[in-house]
């Protein structure tokens, strides 16, 4: 079996999913109801009318609550599935999956430690 038979069938989906997607959006743009407005440049425009200025200055430490979050919620993906086949992979590995995944958990415990004593999770 050759080097193009064996990719051939991705080579030929990659290349209707790009065609499909192209005519899809090519339809939208030319079937899509069209009228610029007035409105259509406010930043806001449902409701009562922007006064002032549209931007708005977000501290820093909202970044920092999202980051922690994305951490965690990453480990709770990461740990679901290890949890799940943990007894089929400790007959195969032994106790290295175990030991494995509490250096996982020690070093997001390193990093919410750090995040405590630098005081990102107080609200001010």
């Amino acid at each position: 079996m050759s080097y193009y038979d064996t990719w051939s069938a991705v080579m030929i989906a990659a290349i209707a999913g790009f065609v499909l997607v192209f005519m899809a959006l090519m339809a939208a743009k030319l079937l899509a109801p069209y009228a610029r407005e007035r409105a259509k440049g406010v930043s806001y425009e449902c409701g009562m009318l922007p006064i002032g200025r549209s931007w708005a200055q977000v501290h820093v430490r909202y970044y920092l609550i999202a980051i922690l979050f994305l951490l965690f919620d990453v480990e709770a993906v990461f740990i679901f599935p290890w949890a799940v086949t943990f007894l089929g992979l400790s007959d195969a590995f032994g106790n290295f999956v175990f030991y494995e995944m509490l250096v996982f958990i020690g070093v997001l415990a390193l990093g919410l430690g750090y995040a405590w004593r630098r005081g990102v999770l107080e609200w001010r």
